[in-house]
């Protein structure tokens, strides 16, 4: 059975990145937060298929929702960090991206009374002009980030950086999202996106199977799949004046996203990041305690 791995990036519907002119950090308290139902809801659909995943947490959520965090701990499911306040890594001064990955890790650890060794950059915004995170993820005591998506696109995207799991730093593996490398000649030769997220809400379902199926033909590798609790949610508030692309991003086919995911749980064996990549972060501890013994 091909290996798959299977993440939630949590964090609510006022949070992306998209909205973010019309819904700054100082008014989240104001907004009707729909994260507790919405996870709850993916948790039981997990545990019908007995699905294991690993879960990126807003430290900003986990601050406020920390029995949701315990019963996903509790439940089996890894937990790991997307930071604290939901900001770019490009808008943050290397201080500010150490200080965020530190608090958010502490919270989680207090919480789950469980070491956090993952991390996801919102937005995917870790690329070729970001080098220093890995040090500050390391010093942290971060071992992995799954922070990079090899696609182009407006708002992320590093397409020239790996497609697969690779050691951006001797001592912390990088696990980017999955792509689909699809060439025709020298016209078209594109990192096509695969990964979930919106496109798994855009493309027809039958593309996306198909999608997942040449992955797996052509290539000897996990394949790694994100999801937010907020798709699940179609009857989420519509409160932003935002523009066609970014409304079309957001809520195209929110109702189908459940029975879409459900068909990908029947399909394929899932696991957490850190069950699936074992050995690669064994080895960066390795080099780790090697280097601290020299």
């Amino acid at each position: 059975m091909a290996a798959c791995a299977m993440t939630v990036d949590l964090e609510d519907y006022f949070q992306v990145s998209a909205f973010s002119q019309h819904s700054p950090l100082s008014q989240w308290d104001e907004f009707d937060c729909r994260v507790e139902k919405n996870t709850h809801t993916l948790l039981d659909l997990f545990a019908r298929y007995d699905v294991k995943a690993t879960f990126f947490i807003l430290g900003w959520i986990a601050e406020r929702y920390p029995d949701l965090i315990r019963t996903i701990a509790l439940q089996g499911h890894e937990i790991a960090s997307h930071g604290y306040h939901h900001q770019r890594v490009t808008s943050l001064s290397q201080e500010a991206f150490l200080e965020d990955i530190s608090r958010s890790k502490a919270l989680l650890e207090n919480i789950t009374g469980s070491r956090v060794i993952g991390y996801r950059a919102p937005s995917f915004s870790f690329n070729n002009e970001t080098p220093w995170v890995y040090d500050c993820l390391v010093a942290a005591g971060y071992q992995y980030s799954s922070s990079v998506y090899p696609v182009q696109h407006d708002h992320y995207g590093s397409p020239l950086l790996p497609r697969f799991a690779f050691h951006s730093h001797s001592q912390c593996l990088e696990i980017p999202i999955s792509t689909l490398k699809m060439q025709w000649g020298s016209v078209f030769n594109k990192n096509v996106p695969i990964g979930g997220g919106g496109y798994f809400r855009f493309y027809p379902q039958w593309l996306s199977l198909w999608f997942l199926k040449q992955f797996h033909r052509q290539e000897q590798q996990p394949y790694i799949f994100y999801i937010h609790p907020w798709e699940l949610d179609p009857h989420q508030p519509r409160l932003f004046d935002v523009g066609i692309k970014t409304r079309f991003r957001h809520y195209v086919n929110l109702d189908k996203t459940y029975q879409r995911l459900e068909r990908l749980l029947q399909l394929y064996q899932w696991q957490r990041m850190d069950q699936l990549f074992t050995t690669s972060i064994s080895a960066a501890i390795e080099v780790s305690g090697e280097q601290a013994l020299a």
